[in-house]
């Protein structure tokens, strides 16, 4: 028997059809963030492993529905996306494989009813997203879009009683603030050929560069400062989440220290990279993800 088989057995799934909808999830979520599903795999008890696979899989078919082609597709995609959620929510239902997993989950976990809702009401800000004219605009980007996506799997793991769940809370909205600001230094090379960058034009200025400047490859030693600038700033946020482990129940706590690991060493790799990141994205050395993952199982 396979650990994904004993996995789907600890956590109650048992209709086959299910089994099948989790099946799906888990091929998904392998394909989007290998290296997370491994840590999770690893680091898990086996009873939360399908319940965090639904929620990641429902996270990401959002995020693809709402970034990828123009605009009215996408605003036409994700409009009918959320009517097909929520009528799965009214009704506990769905054709959809995706969203059968995750109301089974949903039934085993009912408190992340209130994440998807929120979720689902601020979602569309990243329909908006073209860019950040300030830091203060970034900020607002993180509690409308990146703190409510990044909860439907944080919620899962974290406390159920309402004060430790603020204070959960508050840590994650620390950790995403470091980690959506290294995603977006690191996909500069993707997210110039889409038009934008995610660096606030104030930021750009502070170093004498704008988009076009990125665009054109004309940055020089400029941009080495810019990436040097905005990888601290993520490891700052990063570092000072380092009680978001201490704040998750136990069967969480060793993949969210797993996780909080490989985005400083992803900082590192960054920082290592420097202006190269306008050909491609830094990726963690696989040695040191790997010995990440050995100290923490």
């Amino acid at each position: 028997m396979s650990a994904w088989t004993k996995s789907l057995d600890a956590a109650g799934v048992r209709e086959p059809g299910v089994r099948r909808d989790y099946d799906a999830q888990r091929r998904l979520v392998r394909r989007y963030r290998r290296t997370a599903y491994l840590a999770a795999r690893l680091l898990l008890p086996r009873h939360l492993l399908p319940h965090v696979v639904a929620a990641t899989a429902l996270m990401h078919h959002g995020d693809n529905l709402l970034d990828t082609g123009p605009r009215p597709r996408r605003e036409a995609a994700w409009a009918a996306w959320e009517r097909q959620v929520r009528e799965a929510l009214r009704t506990g239902t769905s054709e959809d494989p995706l969203l059968r997993a995750f109301l089974h989950t949903l039934s085993a976990r009912p408190r992340l009813r209130g994440t998807v809702e929120t979720y689902l009401s601020t979602a569309a800000a990243e329909l908006d997203f073209t860019g950040f004219a300030t830091e203060a605009d970034y900020q607002a980007y993180l509690d409308a879009y990146s703190l409510p996506a990044f909860l439907l799997v944080a919620d899962l793991l974290g406390p159920g009683q309402e004060a430790e769940a603020r204070a959960h809370r508050a840590a994650c909205r620390t950790f995403i603030d470091g980690s959506q600001r290294l995603d977006f230094v690191n996909d500069l090379a993707e997210d110039l050929r889409e038009g934008h960058v995610g660096i606030p034009a104030e930021t750009l200025r502070r170093y004498a560069l704008s988009v076009a400047d990125l665009a054109a490859g004309t940055a020089g030693g400029a941009l080495d400062a810019l990436v040097a600038d905005q990888a601290g700033a993520a490891r700052a946020s990063l570092l000072d989440a380092r009680e978001l482990p201490a704040l998750t129940p136990a069967p969480g706590r060793r993949l969210v220290r797993a996780l909080l690991d490989i985005e400083l060493l992803t900082v590192d790799a960054v920082l290592a990279r420097g202006a190269k990141v306008l050909h491609g994205s830094a990726r963690p050395p696989l040695a040191g993800t790997l010995r990440v993952l050995a100290r923490r199982g």
